[in-house]
C-alpha cells in the first residue's frame, strides 16, 4: 500500500508539473531532450547516454547550463548553430546522432524558448562529457561538414497554404522537434535520411536502428482521436506502443497538449503508404503453422484472446497491429523473446508482457510469429529461425 500511495504522488507531482511547464520546458518535451541526454543512471539531462553507431559507440552530451562541461557560456547564437547547423561552441562538428537535420526546422521562438529553459531552469551539473569509442582516424569529425553539405537539408520549416492550421502544426511538430524522421525514415549509404518531409514518400516509411525497427507511419489505419490517445498514453483502445517508443511517450508526447497530439495525429494520418510486403503461405509448412497454434495457446492466448483481439485499453489486438505487420519483424521478435512494457505516464500506470526466449527455441519463436502474423486477418510476410537468432544477438549487443 505504501508503494502505492508514493507512486500515487509521484504521478500527481508529474502531473501538476506538466501543468505548469514553461514554454521552453514544453519544447524541450516536444524535442525529447530528457531521453537522450539523461543516462540511466545519471543527473537530468548531464549526457552520458550510449548510441551505437557503425563506426563506434558516442554518448550524449551535458547540457545543463554548466560552464566547464556543459552549455553555460554558449550565447544564444552558440546555441542556435549547434541546434541547426550542428556545430559546437569551439567549432568542432558534432555527430548527427544529435538530430541537427531536423531541429533546422524549429522556429526562432521555439529555440529562444528552448535557451531559456536550459540556462534558467535546468540545475546544471559538473558531469564530465566521455569520449566517443570511435578509433582514429574514424573520430576526425571535419569530415562531417561535408557530410552535412551533401545530406543536411536546413530549409526551415514553411507551413503548406493548401493545408490547415491544425495539420501545419502537426508536421512542425513531426519535422521539427519531434524529429519522427530521425528513426522512421530509411537510411542511405551514408547513414542520411533519405527525406525530411512529405513531399518525398519515403519520409517515414520506417527503418532499423539500434536493434529495433521503427515501422512506417505512412498509411496508418486507426482513427485521428485513438492516435492522439496513443501518443498521450502510450495505449489506446486496441493498441499499445513498444521498444523505444515507450520512452518517448514516457519523456515527450504524454506532456503534450490535446491539440498538439491530434495535429500530430493529422499529420500522419495524411501520409498515404505503399502495400505491405504479403505473406507468401507456401513458405510456412502445416506442421510449423500448428506448432505456432499450439504455443500461441499457451503463451498468449490468456491475454491476447485466442481470436487475437485483446482487452480495451490493457492488451494490444494482434489484427491490423502495426508491430504485428511490419515488412521488417525485428521489434516483433523482440518483444515476443524479451518482453515489454507500456509507458508511465501521469494517468496510467504501465502494463508488462513477460517475454519467452526462455522457452521457445528459434524455430518455436518463428513459428508462434508466424501464427501471430499470418491469423486474425493479418497477411505478414513469414519469418525465419535465422532472424529470430539475430533479434537475440541485438539484444545481447545493447
Amino acid at each position: 500500500m505504501k508503494r502505492i500511495t508514493l507512486l500515487a504522488l509521484s504521478l500527481w507531482a508529474a502531473h501538476a508539473g506538466a501543468q505548469a511547464m514553461s514554454r521552453g520546458e514544453y519544447v524541450a518535451r516536444a524535442g525529447d531532450c530528457m531521453a537522450c541526454h539523461t543516462a540511466a543512471d545519471g543527473a537530468p539531462l548531464a549526457g552520458g547516454l550510449k548510441f551505437a553507431t557503425p563506426l563506434g559507440d558516442i554518448y550524449s552530451t551535458n547540457i545543463t547550463p554548466d560552464n566547464t562541461h556543459g552549455i553555460g557560456s554558449y550565447s544564444y547564437d552558440e546555441f542556435a548553430r549547434a541546434m541547426r547547423e550542428g556545430i559546437a561552441k569551439d567549432g568542432h562538428h558534432l555527430y548527427p546522432a544529435m538530430p541537427y537535420p531536423s531541429y533546422a526546422k524549429m522556429s526562432d521562438d521555439d529555440l529562444r524558448a528552448l535557451y531559456d529553459y536550459l540556462m534558467n531552469e535546468v540545475k546544471p551539473q559538473a558531469t564530465a562529457n566521455r569520449e566517443s569509442d570511435i578509433p582514429w582516424p574514424l573520430s576526425i569529425r571535419w569530415p562531417l561538414g561535408i557530410w552535412n553539405s551533401l545530406f543536411v537539408d536546413d530549409t526551415p520549416f514553411t507551413p503548406r497554404a493548401d493545408k490547415s492550421a491544425a495539420w501545419n502544426r502537426g508536421a512542425y511538430l513531426v519535422q521539427g522537434p519531434g524529429h519522427c524522421g530521425a528513426c522512421h525514415t530509411p537510411r542511405g549509404v551514408g547513414m542520411q535520411e533519405k527525406a525530411f518531409d512529405e513531399r518525398d514518400e519515403q519520409f517515414l516509411a520506417g527503418e532499423e536502428l539500434n536493434g529495433w525497427y521503427a515501422p512506417s507511419l505512412r498509411g496508418l489505419k486507426m482513427s485521428e482521436a485513438d492516435l492522439a490517445v496513443l501518443l498521450r498514453d502510450g495505449r489506446s483502445k486496441h493498441a499499445a506502443l513498444s521498444g523505444p517508443m515507450d520512452e518517448v511517450v514516457t519523456n515527450s508526447t504524454q506532456y503534450l497538449t490535446d491539440d498538439d497530439n491530434r495535429a500530430i495525429a493529422a499529420y500522419l494520418l495524411s501520409l498515404q503508404g505503399s502495400e505491405p510486403v504479403k505473406r507468401d503461405a507456401s513458405k510456412v509448412a502445416k506442421a510449423e503453422m500448428e506448432n505456432g497454434h499450439r504455443l500461441y495457446a499457451r503463451y498468449c492466448a490468456t491475454c491476447h484472446a485466442s481470436n487475437g483481439e485483446g482487452a480495451e485499453y490493457a492488451v494490444p489486438a494482434l489484427k491490423d497491429n502495426l508491430t504485428v505487420n511490419a515488412d521488417n519483424p525485428l521489434t516483433l521478435l523482440r518483444v515476443v523473446l524479451e518482453g515489454g512494457k507500456t509507458a508511465v505516464t501521469q494517468n496510467h500506470l504501465p502494463y508488462s508482457m513477460p517475454g519467452y526466449g526462455w522457452a521457445l527455441s528459434d524455430q518455436d519463436a518463428a513459428d508462434v510469429t508466424n501464427y501471430i502474423r499470418g491469423s486474425f486477418g493479418n497477411h505478414a510476410a513469414p519469418v525465419t529461425p535465422a532472424q529470430v537468432k539475430d533479434a537475440r544477438e541485438q539484444q545481447h549487443n545493447e
